[in-house]
């Protein structure tokens, strides 16, 4: 009884506490609702605006913007949080600024860009997405969430879920690829990871699901244009994995740069009430982009103090960088532009997350310093990382079973990407060291062993142009270009090569070539490294392409030409192990394609679940017909498939079979298919499943993603692979955006990518 009484008595009235010892337990507080409520009607208008301001500490830029002053707002109750401050003793300084200076004692909460990874470094997003291994995803996303929080962050802009059949856009990198579906999936994975169902542990964080939305289509290609399309298309196509993250339980969102309808979507009520809240039934907040607010200027929507209200009037409760609604909306409530209501509805859904966060039991949660020395980087995680990364990697070629490499003889490593361990993060590693990467070069000496010879030569600059290489190797990831001309350094390269068994080519993108504001019109191999690589074909020496890239390229010159090709992406700060280990056959590649690989740039946007057109293409050998939905110039198929992926052993599939052929509204089918290992090595396969709603009241894609299964098969074994087919599975949104699933024929493919042509099929019946 007399323990009660003493946590009654620390419990809060309102804030009556102090927080002068940061080390003090966690303290009984008063119910959320209760709480929020008292504390809100002790604020005054300028620490309510505060509380929606979120400026960067400057540690780490993310954009052109700059804050100043930032210790003085938070003193005088003006900054409800801060990002891109990194480590335990800056972010505990800023903190004990916020709860020992402050009138009310309101602590900040602290974001950051964890967006695959902190110092422990998983594979680019896409990449990441490859594994299609919803496990792992979360479990990247778990240790994330453990190194970021005992280095002070409890909040991470994670995770990018856009879809994006156009890898112009740099930003294809940081999203699962091209599939609602698969998206959806990750989604969720990604959230769980972060939050764990517990924001009150101190090894979760929040998550912020971004951009939203519609941020990956933008016309051209090009970072923050323009994005227009139907509504029917939106919630089919574009929608499904933010919704699957608010499903998930995400706790804040982001709001895109482009625009929606006409309207940025920052300033977009359709949006963040409408649908976001409304119709997803969403219970978090908002959060603008960096300057998401200003720029709708830009936009012409008007100056900062009518973009400010026009985003607090559509729903957005925080200001990145901008100050708009710091600094005008005092002057719009005054003006009846906004309401009180909607300024303490922001302030409450902010204070809320914090509460959920533990922040008011114990705003130093997240700052304890023997966390910060004991559970970042770690040797246990790094190993996880390395598992990992390899199950992210793609085998796209590997004629006469060039790989895996033999453990012997003399390896020749060539390419500007070989030696490049600051690369091999990629972009968005804004809290990686790079010094404790590892190189693919560095890789290959330690998995290759003591038989082995490794001989290396840079061969080529990453580019001819040297501002382009400048451009492209940004936030400290120089290739530290060499001055020497091509042919001293291709001679060299070739040289190297002709004392070797095998050449093993490190070419294609720096880690900065893809990400924001990095888009390309042109996907190919820069053409030094292309020069670079005929060179060492004309050796006769067998070759290996190990393809750096955060996007689909357009690689038909190499495919014609390079017997193995092993897409890599960037693959994290294990990179080097875990390239080396599937090169030389401890890890079997298992990754398959999330994104399709065009032929050519001129058929972007591509990807597998288009519609027919009235006179769509028969033929799929290439072959031109007029008056066909076809090229002149190019064959309508990618190089690489959506789902596309080989191992070092094969899989055979047979004996597809369906439980019926009709299916009830409130039933269910199952499909089953044997896979058998009919190859000479341990593997995993990624089976997939796709449905095609043969006659619609809309028009329906020609295949969609409705089920995946990765499984692990011995040589030798055969395992039959089973799917549940529902009702739900079927359902699509139709013109009246209702979501439906209507009466009919069903077609049924399972396989190992997008072009399974093994086929059932079923009628849905009333």
């Amino acid at each position: 009884m007399k323990k009660t009484l003493i946590i009654l008595f620390l419990s809060f009235a309102f804030l009556g506490y102090s927080q002068k010892k940061e080390n003090k337990k966690t303290v009984a507080i008063k119910p959320k609702a209760e709480f929020v409520a008292e504390l809100l009607s002790k604020m005054t208008l300028d620490e309510k605006l505060g509380q929606l301001n979120l400026p960067t500490s400057g540690d780490i830029t993310t954009g052109q913007a700059k804050t100043s002053d930032v210790a003085k707002k938070i003193e005088e109750g003006k900054v409800g949080g801060l990002f891109n401050i990194k480590s335990v003793q800056k972010i505990k300084e800023v903190q004990r600024i916020a709860v020992e200076k402050s009138r009310l004692k309101i602590p900040l909460i602290f974001g950051m860009d964890v967006i695959h990874g902190y110092e422990t470094t998983f594979p680019i997003p896409l990449g990441l997405s490859c594994t299609w291994d919803m496990k792992l995803i979360e479990r990247s996303a778990q240790i994330a969430a453990q190194e970021a929080s005992a280095d002070g962050i409890n909040w991470t802009f994670s995770p990018m879920v856009d879809i994006s059949r156009d890898p112009r856009w740099g930003r294809v990198s940081e999203g699962s690829g091209e599939d609602p579906f698969l998206g959806s999936q990750i989604a969720k994975a990604m959230v769980n990871g972060y939050q764990q169902n517990d924001l009150s542990k101190n090894n979760s964080i929040l998550a912020c699901v971004k951009h939203f939305a519609l941020y990956g289509a933008p016309e051209g290609g090009r970072d923050y244009n323009t994005v227009d399309m139907s509504h029917i298309r939106m919630y089919n196509d574009y929608f499904p994995p933010y919704k699957a993250a608010v499903d998930a339980g995400a706790g804040s969102v982001m709001a895109s740069f482009n625009e929606v309808d006409g309207i940025p979507a920052t300033g977009s009520k359709w949006l963040m009430t409408e649908v976001l809240r409304k119709q997803w039934g969403f219970k978090g907040f908002v959060v603008t982009d960096f300057t998401g607010i200003p720029e709708m200027i830009a936009h012409g929507m008007g100056d900062l103090q009518a973009v400010s209200a026009l985003a607090l009037n559509a729903g957005v409760e925080m200001d990145m960088v901008g100050e708009g609604f710091l600094n005008t909306l005092k002057k719009s409530l005054e003006e009846k532009k906004v309401t009180i209501e909607q300024i303490n509805n922001a302030v409450t859904l902010i204070l809320n997350a914090k509460y959920d966060l533990g922040l008011f039991a114990d705003p130093y949660k997240y700052c304890d310093e023997n966390r910060a020395k004991t559970e970042i980087f770690t040797a246990a995680s790094r190993e996880e990382c390395r598992k990992i990364s390899a199950q992210s990697l793609v085998l796209l070629k590997n004629n006469n079973q060039l790989l895996p490499l033999k453990k012997s003889g003399t390896i020749a490593l060539i390419g500007p990407l070989a030696d490049a361990k600051n690369n091999m993060s990629g972009t968005w590693s804004v809290a990686t060291k790079g010094e404790n990467c590892i190189s693919l070069l560095a890789g290959i000496q330690e998995v290759a062993g003591k038989s082995t010879k490794v001989l290396y030569a840079k061969g080529s600059n990453l580019d001819y142009d040297e501002t382009f290489e400048t451009n492209a190797t940004m936030f400290g990831k120089t290739l530290n270009r060499d001055s020497r001309s091509k042919e001293e350094m291709i001679a060299e390269a070739v040289k190297v090569a002709n004392q070797s068994d095998v050449i093993v080519a490190a070419l294609g993108e720096s880690a900065e070539m893809s990400g924001e504001s990095s888009s390309r019109t042109n996907l190919e191999i820069p053409q030094a490294q292309k020069d670079l690589l005929n060179a060492l074909l004309k050796t006769g020496k067998p070759v290996v392409l190990v393809l750096f890239d955060g996007r689909p390229l357009v690689i038909n010159d190499e495919n014609a030409t390079v017997p193995a090709i092993l897409n890599v992406w960037f693959a994290g700060s294990e990179a080097g192990y875990a390239i080396a280990d599937v090169l030389f056959g401890d890890v079997n590649p298992s990754g398959k394609l999330t994104s399709t690989f065009p032929r050519s740039v001129g058929q972007i946007p591509i990807y597998y679940a288009h519609k027919n057109t009235g006179r769509p293409l028969v033929n799929t050998e290439g072959k031109f017909e007029k008056f066909r939905s076809n090229y002149i110039d190019e064959r309508n198929e990618p190089l690489f498939p959506f789902g596309y992926g080989l191992s070092y052993t094969k899989f055979e599939y047979s004996n597809l079979k369906i439980s019926a052929d009709k299916m009830n509204s409130n039933g269910k089918i199952t499909v089953s298919v044997e896979v058998a290992n009919t190859g000479n090595f341990d593997g995993k396969e990624v089976v997939q499943l796709y449905i095609k709603d043969v006659i619609g009241s809309v028009t329906r894609p020609v295949r969609e993603l409705k089920g995946f299964q990765k499984i692990t098969l011995k040589k030798g074994e055969r395992q039959t692979v089973t799917f549940e087919i529902r009702e739900d599975d079927l359902k699509f949104y139709n013109t009246d955006l209702q979501f439906v699933a209507e009466p009919g024929q069903f077609e049924v493919f399972v396989g190992g990518n997008s072009n399974a042509d093994n086929k059932v099929s079923f009628n849905l019946v009333n």
